[in-house]
C-alpha cells in the first residue's frame, strides 16, 4: 500500500523522527511507532495474536509466504466484470484461512486510479481495464506488502505497461546487495520504466514497514532525487508505478479506507463500539468501511462520519494519475538483516 510523497528528498517522512524501523536479533519487538497505553481507546487489552512465539523476522517471512499464496489465489480468482466487493471479500477471507490477518483492506484500483480504492458493501463497481491488486498480510503485526497488476482488457493492451513496473521492481531489488543510496534505487526504477517508453509515478513511493505500521519512516523513491541516504536494517516495500501519462498523482474521492490517528473516546455508543473493535483488531493498521458494514450494519456510516469529524480517524483519498491515464504497479517486501543480508519475503 503506497506512500504518497509530499516534497523533499531526504527519504524520510517529515512528521517522523527520520529514523528507519530497525530489526533486532531477538524477538522482543521492533522499534516501531506505537501508541501509549493512556492514548488507547476504551478496552486496551492486547490483540490476541496467533503464532506469538515467532520472532519478528520469522513473522515477516511467514507473512511473505502467505502473501505469495494470496497473490496466486487472486490471479486465479479475478475475472473480467467480477464485482470488486466479491473480490475483496474472497481475498481477505483467504488471508484469514491461511492463518494470517489482512494488514490493510485489499486495494483494488482500476486504470487511472493508481492506488487506495476499496469497495463498500453495496458497491457495484466491476473489475475491468488495468486492475491493481495491492495486498497486505500480517503475522503478529509484521507485514508483507505486495502488489500485482492484472490486464482485464480483451486484447491485453496493457501487457507492456505491466512489464515495465515489474521489471523496474526486479531491477531495484537486484541492486540491494550493493547497499545503494535511495537515489540509486529511484534512478534504477526511473530508467527501467523510461526506457520502455513510459513514465514512473514520481510522487508515489515505497516505504518502511514497522510493527502494526504500514508506512514507517523511510520513503523509497521511484525516481532519482540525489538522496544519499542508505537503508539501515529493517523491513521495507519497493513499489514502482508506471503510466502512459505524466507520472504524478493527485488526491481523488474517498477510498473507503481509514486508519486511527487520534484514539480518544467518541460521544455516541455506536462510534465507541466501532472504535473499540477497530483498535482491538487492527491497532493503527488501516481498515475498511465494508468490514464495518458487515459487522455493524447501517450504523457504520454514521459512526464513521462522527469519528472522522472528530479527527479520530483519517480517510485515505484515492490516488489518481493527473492526466487520467492507466497506471500499473508492482511491489515486494524485503528485510535487510542486522548483518546486511537481503531477504525478499514476498517472492
Amino acid at each position: 500500500m503506497t506512500e504518497k510523497s509530499y516534497g523533499g528528498n531526504n527519504g524520510v517522512r517529515e512528521h517522523t523522527s527520520g529514523k528507519p524501523i530497525k530489526i533486532k536479533d531477538n524477538s522482543n519487538n521492533i522499534n516501531a511507532k506505537k501508541l501509549k497505553s493512556s492514548e488507547k481507546p476504551i478496552n486496551t487489552e492486547k490483540i490476541n495474536k496467533s503464532n506469538s512465539k515467532l520472532n519478528e523476522i520469522e513473522s515477516y517471512k511467514k507473512a511473505g509466504e502467505i502473501s505469495i499464496k494470496i497473490k496466486e489465489f487472486a490471479r486465479q480468482l479475478i475475472k473480467p466484470n467480477m464485482l470488486l466487493v466479491d473480490i475483496a471479500q474472497k481475498i481477505e477471507e483467504e488471508i484469514i484461512k491461511q492463518g494470517a490477518q489482512p494488514a490493510f483492506p485489499v486495494n483494488l484500483s482500476i486504470d487511472d486510479v493508481a492506488a487506495h480504492y476499496h469497495p463498500t458493501l453495496e458497491d457495484e463497481t466491476k473489475a475491468t481495464g488495468l486492475l491493481k491488486v495491492d495486498i497486505g498480510v500480517h503475522i503478529n503485526g509484521f507485514i508483507a506488502d505486495s502488489a500485482i497488476s492484472i490486464d482485464l482488457t480483451p486484447e491485453k493492451k496493457h501487457t507492456d505497461l505491466i512489464k515495465a513496473s515489474e521489471e523496474a521492481l526486479e531491477n531495484a531489488l537486484s541492486i540491494l546487495h550493493k547497499n545503494p543510496t535511495m537515489s540509486e534505487i529511484g534512478e534504477t526504477i526511473q530508467k527501467t520504466i523510461s526506457k520502455k517508453g513510459f513514465s514512473p509515478v514520481i510522487n508515489l513511493s515505497g516505504h518502511g514497514l514497522g510493527e502494526y505500521d504500514i508506512h514507517a519512516g523511510v520513503i523509497i523513491p521511484n525516481n532519482a532525487n540525489n538522496n544519499p541516504y542508505k537503508l539501515e536494517p529493517g523491513a521495507y516495500a519497493i513499489e514502482p508505478f508506471a503510466t502512459y501519462g505524466e507520472g504524478k498523482v493527485m488526491d481523488g474521492p474517498p477510498s473507503n479506507i481509514y486508519k486511527i490517528i487520534n484514539p480518544r473516546t467518541p460521544r455516541s455508543p455506536a462510534a465507541r463500539a466501532i472504535l473499540e473493535y477497530i483498535w482491538e483488531k487492527n491497532e493503527t493498521l488501516p481498515f475498511s468501511l465494508r468490514e464495518l458494514q458487515e459487522k455493524f450494519g447501517n450504523i457504520s456510516r454514521l459512526a464513521i462520519k462522527e469519528l472522522e469529524q472528530n479527527n479520530i480517524i483519517h480517510n485515505y483519498p484515492q490516488l489518481i494519475e493527473i492526466s487520467h491515464k492507466p497506471v500499473s504497479q508492482a511491489e515486494h517486501t524485503f528485510i535487510k538483516t542486522p548483518d546486511n543480508k537481503i531477504i525478499i519475503t514476498t517472492k
